[in-house]
């Protein structure tokens, strides 16, 4: 569990870490680097799941050395698995990270809805649901390695 104080905002007391996969995690279905090795780091404290629809199929194998569970979600309607997945969880208690259309109503739900600007590109009313936005996963994750920077960007 993480807890991070942030003045004006709130208590964010978190236990999960949701994300989507391609756009996400990977590009063109292939694991970003240093993904597994901070997922990893991040899994001592908190749970880590994947939602995909895994349009590359590369999900499971790019997927096998990181501590996390991966769910692959059918055709149709995936913006509301993903939102009913988070709310399962305890949405009160959940990071969620996505860029896609049917990331949206996850990021908003959850406590902290981070949005990426990577390759795949961004949903406009992705963006307009997060909390906050990053450039990479990797400075989306900083976010819970290093707290302080998102004080810093939440603060009042």
């Amino acid at each position: 569990m993480i807890t991070i104080d942030i003045p004006g905002w709130g208590q964010l007391t978190v236990a999960h870490l949701v994300l989507d996969f391609n756009g996400t995690l990977a590009v063109d279905g292939r694991l970003l680097p240093q993904v597994p090795e901070t997922l990893n780091r991040l899994a001592d404290q908190l749970a880590i799941h994947v939602l995909t629809a895994d349009t590359f199929g590369t999900v499971r194998a790019a997927m096998a050395g990181v501590r996390c569970t991966v769910d692959i979600l059918p055709p149709g309607q995936q913006d509301l698995a993903k939102r009913d997945f988070v709310r399962q969880l305890g949405a009160e208690q959940c990071v969620a990270v996505g860029n896609g259309r049917n990331d949206a109503l996850m990021l908003q739900e959850a406590a902290l809805g981070i949005v990426l600007l990577q390759e795949e590109g961004t949903a406009v009313t992705t963006l307009t649901a997060a909390d906050v936005v990053c450039r990479t996963i990797q400075e989306a994750l900083a976010l819970l390695t290093k707290p302080r920077r998102l004080v810093a960007t939440l603060r009042s």
